[in-house]
């Protein structure tokens, strides 16, 4: 367990004020990738697993149980298996790592890499343009058993031919319990007077505007302009009001703690690492339902060693392993059967439904629909708008 996450890291750049916020520091995703669809069939190389023991990795930081350890998931791996593993932690953002390789996946050329590890909406956009390749199913049997329901029939890979979730999380509601009474609903967060500028959302678009959607009575999963535009109006209104303190990455964690806000728009894991100082942080499920996000991993277009990711897929869906990850990461474990491992594993974590979900406790969970490059432009643009003020 760390104190920094996954999802802190995606916003690396801190808090997004109302005002004197350049661009770049919004990190705009660069969508102009015209006349750079492929198709993976013609987009692919020679698998050299057979001859060549390796597999080579990109993932975010601190997303995987410390390697160098003679015990560690990594490390067992290649004991278990004779693969070695070339493991670099160098996704920060997902727009800035399609910025880094678009050129290359978009011309047909290597990257490099056997597998890298993007948030649903991105791996939407990279399956689309055909720079991921289809695994085989007969190679990854444990992925099609042990997938837990929430994360099948995603609108954009129903059949999991391209994808297969790392971890997932839950954006939320958190609250400090020793400064306010519960926040149980996102129009509660928008319109409590004791709440006005003491509040913050988060600076991703996806992830404040599905519950915008939520608030105005649209579904995130399939929604209109017209929804669309009511959303982003209210949310405007909310701004002006002085309701909404920031918008910020996961440094809300730090203020909640602090005092300096008492509520926010929350995720899942940071809310799970910050209990373990302070008690009085509470997650609370919104009446509006829950955002339920992934982090898949995929095999990019011209990759020399897929059987061997795939091996490395097949092993993390283990349920034992996936309990020994979970356990040190503290998202949502994607693996059926990993919570009764992780009774072997550390029995204070089993009964915590931020990490184990029950399929009930999902019912609700929404996901943000796939954009076409016209809409994730006019719709980032219409956010920033507002945010920035």
């Amino acid at each position: 367990m760390t104190g920094l996450t996954r999802r802190g890291l995606l916003h690396g750049g801190g808090a997004v004020a109302f005002a004197g916020v350049s661009l770049a520091a919004l990190k705009l995703p660069l969508f102009g990738v015209s006349g750079a669809k492929q198709v993976p069939a013609d987009c692919r190389a020679t698998d050299l697993s057979d001859t060549e023991k390796k597999v080579i990795v990109s993932n975010w930081p601190a997303y995987i149980d410390p390697r160098k350890k003679s015990t560690s998931t990594a490390s067992v791996f290649t004991e278990r298996t004779g693969i070695e593993v070339d493991y670099t932690d160098d996704i920060n953002d997902n727009a800035e790592f399609f910025a880094k390789v678009k050129n290359q996946l978009g011309s047909c050329q290597t990257i490099n890499r056997d597998m890298i590890i993007m948030t649903d909406w991105m791996a939407a956009r990279m399956i689309g343009l055909g720079w991921i390749q289809p695994l085989d199913a007969d190679k990854i049997p444990n992925v099609h058993k042990n997938l837990i329901e929430p994360l099948r029939n995603r609108q954009w890979d129903k059949d999991l031919k391209f994808h297969a979730p790392w971890q997932a999380g839950l954006t939320g509601i958190a609250y400090n319990a020793a400064k306010v009474p519960e926040v149980k609903s996102f129009e509660e967060l928008l319109t409590r007077s004791d709440l006005k500028g003491r509040m913050t959302l988060l600076s991703e678009m996806r992830d404040t505007m599905a519950f915008m959607l939520r608030v105005v009575g649209a579904d995130p999963d399939k929604f209109t302009d017209a929804e669309w535009s009511k959303a982003i109006d209210r949310l405007q209104e909310v701004v002006a009001s002085g309701q909404v303190r920031s918008f910020t990455g996961n440094e809300y964690i730090q203020d909640l703690a602090a005092g300096n806000i008492v509520a926010c728009e929350a995720w899942s894991g940071d809310v799970i690492q910050a209990q373990f100082d302070n008690p009085d942080i509470k997650f609370v499920t919104p009446e509006e339902g829950l955002s339920l996000w992934a982090d898949n991993m995929m095999v990019p277009n011209l990759a020399e060693h897929q059987a061997n990711a795939e091996a490395w897929m097949n092993y993390y869906y283990e349920p034992e392993v996936a309990a020994k990850l979970a356990a040190w990461v503290n998202y949502i474990c994607p693996v059926e059967g990993a919570k009764q491992e992780m009774e072997k594993i550390d029995p204070s974590l089993v009964d915590n439904k931020l990490i184990f979900p029950d399929n009930e406790d999902l019912v609700d969970a929404f996901d943000f629909m796939p954009l076409t490059d016209q809409q994730s432009q006019q719709y980032e643009g219409d956010f920033n708008d507002v945010i920035v003020g």
